[in-house]
């Protein structure tokens, strides 16, 4: 299995705000050793390796993981959390979950 994380650069080359939050909790939790390569996907390149593979795959969030297995069709979870507990298999908190899916959908109100 290869695991890729795919980060952005904006368009006025600052980082982005939650790929920097999402590094970071992989970094504190010990889970950035289960990640095979880091590519950019640079808003002011379209052709950056990363804006392809968003292309590719038909992702418009950042950061998003692939999940390439052998024999298998690629795997992309743009939601941290669920990266975590499907692919490296640790546990999660159902709060934190939906918390990171609330605020990745913009659709998606409080009621």
């Amino acid at each position: 299995m290869t695991i890729t994380l795919v980060k952005k650069i904006l368009a006025d080359g600052t980082p982005c705000k939650k790929c920097g939050d999402v590094l970071a909790k992989l970094e504190s939790s010990g889970q950035m050793s289960a990640i095979d390569r880091i590519v950019i996907a640079d808003e002011r390149d379209p052709s950056s390796e990363g804006m392809v593979l968003a292309q590719q795959h038909d992702v418009n969030r950042a950061p998003f993981f692939l999940i390439e297995e052998e024999g298998k069709e690629t795997q992309i979870y743009t939601v941290y959390m669920k990266f975590v507990k499907e692919v490296l298999e640790q546990k999660t908190e159902e709060k934190d979950e939906l918390r990171e899916i609330m605020e990745n959908s913009d659709d998606l109100d409080f009621l």
